[in-house]
């Protein structure tokens, strides 16, 4: 009996331990945030293509953050009209964070930009890393400058923040993500703030929800700038789950069963380490859908990276930097997006669970990322990811 009472305690702490410390990485991921841009500038600029006959939409960038999904998925929605001019625009050259590891190059400086003599007439405004009336007043000054009265401004998600600071939406309606309504309400009191809507128009002023409802912005944006033929073809192309835009939008913010939630996949579930191969010509959308998404399930570690390079060229000509760890065999599982790249180096990642995307049935990407989840760690868990995304 005596071995029974003194073997409990210490198989109790035992296991204690090993919960711990098999929650401690994705803890210490979300207590360490991703770090901006030390290395020096030493890249080639080159001047991205310009056409007369095509709109000039310029989406704004911060080298300290910049919200992957806000800005990568507008700049593939626009190219993918073949009727636009599409530029991320920024103070300067300085690879922009969008996630952790990951930097992309911005392809015009506010000045390049004036130098040139480009008319605006859509800015994008990204969720950037000043959310509050602490505005970086370069950026909000060159917005406020390049608005005119044919120029179609559009703020994703806590991109309303740098937009409240332009006061442009001064009596105007303008919503973010759910989670972060509040805050910025308190931040910014003259905007006409709104709730539960995927898309706020005044005008030529647009505002979204968060996250993933930057794919409602643009397609609205582009529906006006263009027309509905054009839009549905961008709709199409992405395998939006619906013939129309979705409008009707429920604004919940994560509350404490939420993070109820999420405590426990990280404790008792496992924490993967996720690889994201990505190459030359990937689809930006793609790419920023299986980051955006995973990344929310608190992987031990999450790494998008090259074989064979650093420096990865997207499908519309942005340039990738990756400075993530490239030698990384023991994935618990690999993403890939264009599989033939991997048909020779497979045997590298033999213990990890390798996901295709090129035999998939037509389906928005969202939808198929967010199935997986609920598979691997049930609907509650997949809620939470949802809620974070603000897809309601």
């Amino acid at each position: 009996m005596k071995i029974v009472k003194t073997s409990l305690p210490v198989t109790s702490f035992f296991l204690l331990a090993v919960l711990f410390l098999h929650a401690c990485r994705p803890v210490r991921n979300l207590k360490n945030p991703p770090v901006a841009w030390r290395g020096g500038n030493y890249f080639k600029s080159q001047m991205p293509g310009y056409s007369m006959a095509k709109k000039n939409v310029f989406i704004i960038a911060d080298a300290k953050m910049t919200v992957l999904f806000d800005m990568l998925a507008p700049f593939y929605l626009f190219n993918s009209t073949k009727k636009a001019n599409v530029y991320i625009i920024a103070k300067d050259k300085t690879p922009i964070l969008i996630k952790r590891d990951l930097f992309v190059r911005p392809q015009l400086t506010f000045e390049e930009a004036d130098s040139l003599k480009l008319q605006a007439d859509v800015i994008v405004i990204p969720a950037l890393s000043k959310r509050d009336e602490h505005q970086d007043t370069v950026i909000v000054s060159w917005i406020k400058s390049h608005f005119s009265g044919h120029t179609k401004m559009l703020a994703i998600c806590d991109g309303a923040s740098t937009a409240a600071a332009t006061g442009l939406y001064d009596g105007k309606p303008l919503t973010c993500h759910a989670s972060d309504y509040a805050g910025l309400k308190a931040h910014f009191s003259k905007p006409g703030w709104v709730n539960d809507v995927t898309v706020t128009k005044s005008g030529n002023l647009f505002s979204t929800a968060g996250v993933s409802n930057a794919v409602e912005g643009s397609l609205t944006v582009i529906n006006e700038l263009f027309d509905r033929e054009t839009m549905q073809k961008v709709l199409t192309n992405i395998s939006y789950p619906g013939a129309e835009i979705k409008t009707i939008h429920k604004s919940i913010a994560i509350n404490g069963k939420n993070k109820f939630s999420a405590t426990k996949k990280i404790i008792f579930r496992k924490n993967k380490k996720i690889g994201l191969l990505i190459e030359n010509g990937v689809n930006e959308f793609d790419m920023a859908t299986i980051i955006e998404t995973y990344s929310r399930t608190f992987p031990a570690s999450f790494t998008a990276f090259n074989l064979n390079s650093s420096t990865i060229m997207t499908q519309y000509g942005l340039t990738l930097i990756s400075t993530g760890d490239t030698t990384i065999k023991r994935f618990n599982e690999l993403h890939v997006l264009m599989p033939v790249s991997l048909s020779k180096e497979e045997e590298r990642f033999k213990n990890a669970k390798i996901i295709r995307y090129d035999n998939l049935q037509k389906q928005y990407l969202l939808t198929i990322c967010l199935d997986r989840i609920a598979e691997q760690y049930g609907h509650q868990f997949e809620h939470f990811v949802k809620i974070s995304l603000d897809y309601n």
